[in-house]
């Protein structure tokens, strides 16, 4: 569970009703058909810009961004030199009784093709395909969000048009002129809260998740070429932290020695 993402979005609602309760009461913010333009207007644009799917599947992302925990690249890079070092002593095919004990699919495609004997451009081939589609989907997700984002803050502004027209269209009474125009405002008080409090953070940290994945299947498919290269598991060991932050990588020897 990614307990940051939690902690912004309810530490970023609470200091939002906090500051509104400190000044006035709730029901003073709480308009339903601002709600419904702004929440109504931004799910039907989205639905234009995307596949009925993708949209209804938006609840599934935003899932698997609070709730999936990114893995350490320093244990996906012992794993490799523990495989190499397997290869190596017990020759490539040992790999194939242990295809079983490895939970990442990724991982265990690249393996049983290099245990196979694929043409080591095949493989490569292959994975960096697989390694698209993965991004792809994952970039697809991150506009969806972005599109959220986009779309809020502007059907604010509508709700907002829409409520001076019908302020303007009735001043016969003063009186209801600060009233009315408060209301209108509520429009533009979600979209900003919709786009900013929500859409656009979990924008960006689809985006981080995206670019963490990328990184462990980056390293996945470097190992399984060097495995089935023949490499000593020290050369892996060397190939794969070059990927890692120079004060990550004494960690990772730790890891492997473990």
């Amino acid at each position: 569970m990614d307990i940051a993402t939690i902690i912004g979005l309810l530490a970023g609602t609470a200091l939002i009703l906090s500051a509104i309760l400190m000044s006035s009461d709730m029901q003073t913010f709480i308009n339903y058909p601002s709600v419904l333009i702004v929440v109504g207007g931004s799910i039907t644009s989205t639905l234009c810009s995307f596949p009925i799917k993708s949209v209804f599947g938006v609840a599934k992302v935003f899932k698997n961004c609070v709730l999936t925990k990114a893995r350490d690249p320093g244990v996906i890079i012992a794993e490799m030199v523990k495989y190499a070092e397997v290869a190596r002593r017990d020759g490539i095919l040992a790999l194939d009784n242990m295809t079983e004990e490895i939970s990442d699919p990724f991982m265990v495609s690249g393996i049983q093709m290099a245990v196979d004997g694929t043409d080591p451009e095949l493989i490569e081939a292959i994975l960096m395909s697989d390694l698209d589609a993965i991004e792809a989907r994952h970039s697809e997700g991150k506009a969806l969000f972005e599109t959220i984002g986009r779309f809020a803050p502007a059907f604010g502004m509508i709700g907002t048009l829409i409520g001076l027209v019908i302020l303007l269209k009735n001043m016969e009474d003063p009186s209801t002129i600060g009233p009315a125009m408060a209301i209108s405002l509520l429009t533009t008080l979600y979209g900003a809260l919709v786009a900013n409090v929500f859409a656009l953070p979990m924008a960006d940290k689809l985006a981080r998740r995206s670019r963490e994945e990328m990184l462990l299947k980056m390293i996945i498919v470097k190992g399984v070429m060097s495995i089935q290269s023949g490499d000593n598991p020290r050369i892996v060991e060397q190939k794969l932290k070059t990927f890692m932050p120079a004060r990550l990588r004494a960690s990772v020897e730790i890891e492997a020695a473990a």
